[in-house]
């Protein structure tokens, strides 16, 4: 038991390195150290060997837009992304060069995406009404016309299908508030001003679980 307990210290100790203490991550500031192995070595206890996070603190990678992941860790590596959690957990990584950054962002982007559980039916359909309409009455546009019709994300614009709700609905509650600390996000600025507070647990609620039937409902079959 003894020998037991020993192990669940040390694993404990290297998860709370590799998000608290970049200093004694592993190899993070070696520019030689592929993009792949810092993402196995040290992202992946906070977010997952394959992306794919347990906590809503941190985001889910996988499957996300290969180009969003480069340009977010560009800005934690410049500090220009300053909302709390960037400050607490990434701005340590002011070392990671651009092909580390390519690699990391090629890696997360080529993991399989998992959806989470639907939250009650009143709100999930509020969510998907935003995301498929948006709120003409207040100024809101769609969110399908920029992250795409399964939430996959389009370009610069990240995939939103499987993401925490939480987390989704956090940022954009920093977008409505904050946009300084998301220095890409002025765009969502305007679109989120206009929304409440349900408006935004509502669809953040929806493209976490992002229901299998949305998909069959905007491919519907065939008329035999």
């Amino acid at each position: 038991m003894k020998k037991i307990a020993q192990f669940i210290s040390l694993g404990m100790a290297l998860a709370g390195a590799g998000c608290h203490d970049m200093d004694r991550s592993r190899a993070v500031d070696n520019p030689a150290v592929a993009g792949k192995t810092i993402a196995l070595q040290v992202c992946s206890n906070c977010h997952g060997v394959k992306g794919v996070s347990i906590s809503p603190a941190f985001p889910k990678l996988a499957g996300q837009r290969r180009e969003y992941l480069v340009d977010q860790l560009t800005d934690f590596k410049t500090h220009a992304r300053s909302d709390p959690n960037a400050k607490r957990f990434m701005w340590g990584f002011t070392h990671l060069s651009e092909a580390q950054i390519d690699d990391l962002a090629a890696y997360f982007s080529s993991q399989t995406p998992v959806m989470g559980e639907p939250a009650e039916q009143s709100l999930m359909v509020e969510g998907k009404a935003i995301f498929a309409s948006g709120l003409p009455d207040k100024g809101v546009a769609a969110c399908v016309s920029c992250h795409g019709k399964h939430g996959e994300g389009m370009n610069q614009f990240p995939r939103l299908a499987g993401q925490h709700a939480d987390y989704v609905y956090k940022q954009l509650l920093v977008f409505q508030h904050d946009v300084e600390q998301r220095p890409r996000g002025e765009i969502m600025k305007s679109i989120c001003s206009n929304m409440s507070e349900r408006d935004m647990r509502a669809v953040a609620a929806f493209v976490e679980a992002f229901p299998p039937e949305t998909e069959a409902a905007a491919n519907p079959p065939a008329d035999q």
